[in-house]
C-alpha cells in the first residue's frame, strides 16, 4: 500500500522522524498506529494493518520513533517516545483535522502512547487501540506495567491473542475488568504476541489481520 510519506518534529532533541499517512476516501476517523520495540513502521504487520483498516475506511498515520529512524535496535528512554507520540498527535491533528483520532498500535508503541496520555491527556485523541498490550515480560507474569491505565479517561480496545506470553489473560481480564465501561477485551483465539496462530488451530494468518481490521474498524466508527 502507498502513503503518503512525511517527516516531522519528533518533540525532542534527536530531530525529526518518518511517518507513512493513508487516507481512503471515505475515512471516518485516523489511527495513528505506533510501531513495536522491534520492528518499525514498514514491517509487513504494519503494512498489512493499514491496508486492511483503508478498506474499512480508517485511515492511518504510521511513524518511527527516533531509534528506529537512526537504525538503532535498542529503544529510546521513555520520555524520547511520549514526546515522539505527542509529536506524531500534533502532525495528525494538522494534516486531518476533519477527522477524529484514536491512537496505540503494536507493543511497545501502544504502551507508549497510553502512558503519555496518563500524563497528559493528547489534543484531539478520543480512544485509544492497542495491538498486543505488553503486559508484562515473557515468564514474568505481572500487571505493574497497566498500573498507569487508571489515570487514562478514555475508551480502550485491548486486541490479545490467546497465547500471548507478554499477557496471559488470566491477568489481563482483571485488569481491563477493573477500569470499567471505558474498556474493552477482544481475544484472539490462537494468536501469540505477534496474532500469528498455530496450522493446528485450524485459523489462518490472514483470518486474524481481516479479525483485526474488522474489530478496530467496527469500535472506532461506532464511538
Amino acid at each position: 500500500m502507498i502513503g503518503r510519506e512525511l517527516r516531522f518534529e519528533s518533540g525532542t532533541k534527536l530531530g525529526k522522524v518518518s511517518g507513512l499517512l493513508h487516507v481512503p476516501s471515505n475515512a471516518k476517523v485516523l489511527y495513528l498506529l505506533a510501531h513495536g520495540a522491534g520492528a518499525g513502521m514498514r514491517h509487513p504487520f504494519m503494512e498489512e494493518i493499514s491496508a486492511l483498516l483503508a478498506s474499512r475506511s480508517v485511515a492511518t498515520l504510521r511513524y518511527q520513533f527516533p531509534y528506529m529512524e537512526a537504525g538503532r535496535r535498542r529503544p529510546d528512554y521513555p520520555n524520547v517516545l511520549k514526546a515522539t507520540v505527542r509529536g506524531a498527535t500534533a502532525e495528525a491533528g494538522r494534516l486531518v483535522p476533519d477527522l477524529p483520532i484514536i491512537a496505540g498500535g503494536r507493543s511497545m508503541g501502544g504502551r507508549m502512547t497510553s502512558t503519555a496520555v496518563a500524563e497528559k491527556p493528547l489534543d484531539g485523541v478520543r480512544a485509544l487501540v492497542f495491538l498486543g498490550f505488553p503486559l508484562h515480560p515473557p515468564q514474568r507474569p505481572g500487571v505493574e506495567r497497566a498500573e498507569h491505565l487508571s489515570l487514562v479517561n478514555l475508551p480502550m480496545l485491548f486486541l490479545q491473542g490467546t497465547r500471548d506470553a507478554l499477557c496471559h489473560l488470566t491477568l489481563m481480564g482483571p485488569v481491563v475488568d477493573k477500569l470499567g465501561t471505558r474498556a474493552r477485551l477482544h481475544k484472539v483465539e490462537g494468536g501469540d504476541h505477534s496474532f500469528k496462530v498455530l496450522k493446528r488451530s485450524g485459523r489462518t494468518n490472514p483470518g486474524v489481520m481481516s479479525e483485526l481490521a474488522g474489530t478496530i474498524a467496527d469500535w472506532a466508527c461506532s464511538l
